[in-house]
């Protein structure tokens, strides 16, 4: 077996602007860089994704938790590729620098025609809570950039004013020619969950995204079946790590999606086992980012690339803070690209 070491790096993320949700707003981000290097010195990078009230992992534990991985992995008392389920940001982390490594440490995980620059992934505009003005200077940029799919954060904001925003919104864009997808985040109360969905069916509204806060398995059951907006799992799948558990959920909800969020469901294996009973049901899904840097969009988009997806992804995100690292990831329009000809610049990460 080769011997592999490894590090990790604090980077702490700045949002260009503040970024408002349901959770509350968001200003800077934690973010830890896992480093695995082998006998020739290659490296392989992955980024340990990490959303306080979100992720399973302790706010206050993480950073020992991943610097007391580290050290197991130098002793030879821990796999890298070991399962833990405890910490499926970390194992998220590891996977990819795990994969980065084996294919030689270019940040180039899953080659394909993404990777090589000759094709984008197209994805939904997110659009942010705000006042109004901040929400109808946001849609207007990402319908100028020439995105058909947005996506809005609901759920904060008084409900006649986003019923207000929609309603502008399809008065000029009809259903035909703009896809809309809310994200609730999980605002909503069980009781009053059905009556809102009412009030915006009739806005030709694509899907809602996790309309009430998980773990309520069948006040969401009974929401898939009466909503009159097809309704999608997102924070519901975070920390079932059993795939009997994962099937009972399917199984007891029928979802019309599911939403995957490697970063925060235990990497592109467990994603991919959620993508396997999800299709055996008929339940669609489609793959998001969740506030990663470019590191962790990076390995996310090409891992969605490799799975040759169609329908537009949540992968936009890469330009939200004001110290990302420079990548080969571009935006153009509404499509995300890789330009091989575009450098990383690592120099302040990797540290030979």
């Amino acid at each position: 077996m080769v011997k592999i070491s490894a590090t990790y790096v604090s980077h702490p993320l700045y949002f260009i602007r503040p970024a408002g949700t349901s959770r509350g707003v968001l200003r800077q981000k934690a973010c830890w860089y896992i480093l695995l290097r082998d006998h020739q010195k290659k490296v392989g990078l992955g980024e340990v994704s990490f959303i306080p009230g979100l992720s399973v992992e302790d706010p206050g534990e993480i950073e020992l938790q991943i610097d007391h991985v580290c050290k197991l992995i130098n002793r030879g008392e821990l796999d890298p590729a070991a399962d833990l389920p405890a910490l499926p940001g970390l194992q998220f982390a590891l996977e990819t620098a795990l994969t980065d490594l084996n294919q030689g440490g270019t940040r180039v995980l899953f080659p394909s025609d993404f990777t090589r620059g000759k094709a984008g992934i197209s994805t939904n505009g997110l659009i942010w809570m705000g006042d109004r003005s901040f929400m109808k200077q946001q849609i207007s940029e990402k319908l100028a950039l020439g995105f058909r799919v947005l996506k809005l954060k609901v759920g904060a904001l008084d409900l006649a004013e986003e019923l207000s925003i929609l309603q502008q919104i399809r008065a000029q864009h009809p259903p035909g020619k703009l896809e809309i997808r809310l994200d609730a985040n999980g605002a909503w109360t069980a009781e009053e969950a059905l009556d809102l969905l009412n009030r915006f069916a009739d806005l030709g509204i694509h899907s809602v995204e996790q309309p009430i806060a998980s773990g309520q398995v069948e006040a969401m059951r009974d929401l898939c079946e009466r909503s009159p907006i097809p309704l999608a799992l997102d924070e519901e799948l975070i920390g079932i790590s059993s795939m009997d558990q994962r099937a009972r959920l399917l199984e007891q909800t029928r979802p019309a999606y599911i939403i995957l969020k490697p970063g925060l469901l235990g990497g592109f294996r467990m994603a991919g086992e959620w993508i396997s009973l999800a299709e055996e049901l008929n339940i669609g899904w489609w793959i998001t980012s969740a506030l990663e840097s470019a590191v962790g969009l990076n390995a996310i988009a090409q891992w969605a690339a490799s799975l040759e997806v169609r329908i537009p992804q949540g992968l936009g995100l890469g330009t939200l803070y004001a110290n990302n690292l420079p990548s080969p990831l571009v935006m153009k329009q509404d499509r995300l690209w890789h330009l091989p000809e575009k450098p990383w610049e690592l120099q302040q990460i990797i540290k030979r």
